[in-house]
Formats: C-alpha cells, structure tokens, sequence
C-alpha cells in the first residue's frame, strides 16, 4: 500500500504535473485526493476494536510512514503537507494512542520488575554478582535503562510526540523506590554476599543518575526529578555500610590523635598503617564509584581526626609544643594526602583544612592568628565559636581575651559578602 502510494504520487510529480499550469497546483490535489481515500480507509480500521499490534501499526501509518513518505526530497516541494493534516482526527487517533502507551507502560513495569526479581533471586541464593575487570558489576540498571531508551524513542515515532512517549516512564519512581527497598535488604541483613552485592549496586546507581541526567528527554519532569531525589540516598546508605567497619577498627587509633602520644610519630603511624590496611576491602566497585568511596573515607577520617584533635586532651603551653604540634599536624596532613592520592582522591582541599589548622597552632603574633582564622572560616563557614574556642584553647598561654578577639574578628569577617565558594566541612565535627 505504501510503495503504491508513493508511486502513483511520483507519477503525479513528475508525469502528470507538465501537463498543467503551475497555478493550478494538480500535484497538491491529487495528494489531497489520495489523503482523502486513504484517511477514509483507516477510519473504518480505526472503528474497530483493535488488537495491540493492529493498533500499533496503524500509529505508525499514521505518525510515520506516512509522514515519511510525503517528505522525501521528489514530493516534499510539491505537496503542502501542513494542509493536508493527519490522516486519523483526534477523536479516533487519541484512545489508539492511549491503548497502544498503555500497552508499552505495562510491559516496562513487568520487565523491571522481572529484572528486580532475577537479582534479588540471585542475592537470596547467595550467589556473587558478575565481575568485569575485578569489579563487581550489577546488571538491573543496564538492562533497565536500555529498554527505557528503546521502548520511548519507539514510542516517540509511534505516537509522533516526546511528552505522550515519555509517559511510559511513570511509573520509574516507583520501581526505583523497589530497588532502595531491595538494597536497603541487601544491607541490613549483612550476609556473606552483602558487600560485592552493594558495591555493585554502587554502579547500578551511578548509571541510573547519569541516565536521568544526560537522557532527561526520555522522562517527565517530576519522574526525573523525584527519581533524582532517590538515588543519592541509596549511595549515601551504601557508603554508610561499606565505612562503617573501617571506622570501627580505626577508633583505637583514633583516640591517639589530640594526646600527648599524637606529638610521637609512632602513634598516627599506626592510624596510617590501618587506614592502609582497611582501603584494601573498599576495592570492587566500577572505578568511579570506588574514587567516590574512597574520597568520602579521606574525608571522613579528616573529620574524626579534627574532632579528635579539638577535643583538647593535649595542652601546648609554650612555642616550642606548638612548633611540634604545627609539624606534626602538618606531615600528618602530607601522609594522609599521599595515601589516599595513591588510592586515586582527589580531595586537595582535605590536606589544605589540616595544614591550615596547623597554622594557627604554629602562629604566635594575634593579628596573624586572627588572619589565619578567617581564613579558616572564609573557606568553611560553617566553622562555629565552638570550633574556634576548642581549637585556640589548645594554645594555653592564649588569653582568654585574646580568644575572645580572634572570634569576633571572624564574626565580622562572615557579615562581609563572599564569593568564594564554599563547602561545608566543620558541622561534620561534633564537639562534647
């Protein structure tokens, strides 16, 4: 039916068009004639109650064979196909779409669900998830996300419109909030297969976030965005999962950092020799995923180890103590960068805090420790008062005067505009 078509209106250009004036534009009536006969025939098609692929086909005669047939380069200049309109009004074009985006709907929600289950069978039964380059790799969001892009710009060219396709995805949240459902499980049951299972998941997310942002053309809006919304706490809950047994085995060494021990180098060495030991049992998600891991540990031990420190258990009464707490504090920061560097951090700005705090430690001049700390507080402002007594209290022969200066200069220092971007760092550092 298409090639007869197409034929008898090539006929029409090219034969039958020389034979009238111009001003009579035969080759447009004959389309319209042709539109016509073939609109009524699909009509009558279109009154009956149609099968899910019957009605699928005659979409697509509608909403792009035929469209494609009357822009080829040989008709395109010679029929008007704006006048011509579509071949179906509205009235019987609209619930063949609704059947046919209904149809395509379901089917992404039980595929989903299907791929949901075979992975949650595959946990249950405590088997591993595939590794590819040494990484465990979890296959729910690369099987989702390629049918998502099929079915959508399928049904894109289906209904001849991005926001009716785009609503196949509507019920996505909903499916994503059963993967939270089936990875905060996976977590909180702990079993032999948990890690490799969420440091797999770890990937599933990234890719989910990275489809929603990159591909926004395949979602709706509010789907996108509640989806969006999702995805960072399950990261952040896996995160939680993966760190919190490296905290647990570095707390003993925690508790040397701001002590007399600390000023010794053997004590934060052995903090450094477990960080080193325990960055061995992060490895196994994607490498992006492992980076992000591993930047909030370096992250995190900086936090534990500046809460520590402000905690006050050691007094630096004289330039001397403070000199050595200034070194210390300074190759610490050096040590702990180098190491994770080498786990493949990026966190430059972790060593810059330490080597910072170090500085007020080290200086002795007012107006320079008063520099020194709104420097400190410019770059975070969530630096409090608490922070700023804990950690010039460790100074002992700073007045108390004196510390009162240093915080109201940093106070009307914070009343002045910045635009220094900022990153919040010190409401991490809970104080007694």
């Amino acid at each position: 039916m298409g090639r007869q078509l197409k034929d008898d209106l090539l006929w029409v250009v090219e034969v039958v068009n020389r034979c009238y004036p111009p001003k009579m534009d035969i080759c447009h009536l004959y389309a319209k004639l042709y539109h016509e006969n073939f609109s009524a025939r699909l009509k009558k098609i279109a009154e009956f109650v149609l099968s899910d692929s019957d009605c699928m086909i005659l979409l697509r005669w509608v909403n792009e064979f035929y469209p494609e047939l009357l822009r080829k380069p040989e008709l395109a200049g010679e029929i008007d196909t704006e006048l011509l309109g579509k071949l179906l009004p509205k009235e019987l074009l609209e619930p063949l779409e609704e059947q046919y985006l209904s149809k395509q709907k379901d089917e992404l929600t039980t595929y989903i669900g299907r791929v949901l289950e075979e992975a949650k069978e595959r946990w249950d039964k405590g088997e591993m998830p595939k590794k590819e380059d040494g990484c465990f790799v979890g296959t729910v969001a690369y099987d989702v996300i390629q049918l998502i892009n099929g079915m959508v710009t399928s049904a894109e060219k289906v209904v001849g419109d991005r926001r009716k396709a785009q609503s196949i995805t509507c019920q996505l949240k909903d499916l994503i909030e059963r993967f939270r459902t089936f990875h905060n499980d996976i977590i909180k049951q702990n079993k032999p297969n948990s890690k490799p299972f969420v440091k797999a998941n770890l990937g599933c997310i990234e890719q989910f976030s990275d489809v929603l942002q990159k591909k926004s053309h395949l979602f709706p809006n509010d789907v996108r965005e509640n989806c969006l919304l999702i995805l960072p706490d399950m990261k952040q809950m896996a995160h939680a999962y993966l760190l919190k047994p490296i905290h647990e085995a570095l707390k003993p060494h925690y508790r040397k950092v701001g002590t007399s021990d600390w000023l010794n180098k053997s004590a934060f060495k052995k903090l450094l020799d477990g960080v080193k030991d325990e960055l061995q049992d992060l490895h196994g998600s994607i490498e992006s995923c492992h980076q992000k891991l591993t930047d909030q540990l370096y992250e995190e031990v900086t936090v534990e180890y500046v809460k520590r420190l402000l905690r006050g258990d050691v007094k630096l009464k004289d330039k001397e103590q403070q000199l050595k707490a200034y070194n210390t504090m300074r190759d610490n920061a050096e040590s702990l960068h180098s190491l994770f560097t080498s786990m493949g951090s990026k966190q430059e700005w972790l060593k810059e805090i330490l080597t910072t705090i170090a500085e007020v430690l080290k200086l002795q001049d007012l107006p320079a420790i008063q520099m020194q700390v709104v420097s400190l507080g410019s770059a975070y402002p969530d630096l409090s008062d608490r922070h700023v007594s804990a950690l010039l209290k460790l100074k002992t022969n700073l007045s108390k005067a004196d510390r009162k200066k240093v915080k109201e200069t940093l106070t009307d220092a914070l009343k002045e505009p910045s635009c220094v971007a900022t990153r919040p760092f010190f409401s991490a550092v809970q104080l007694r």
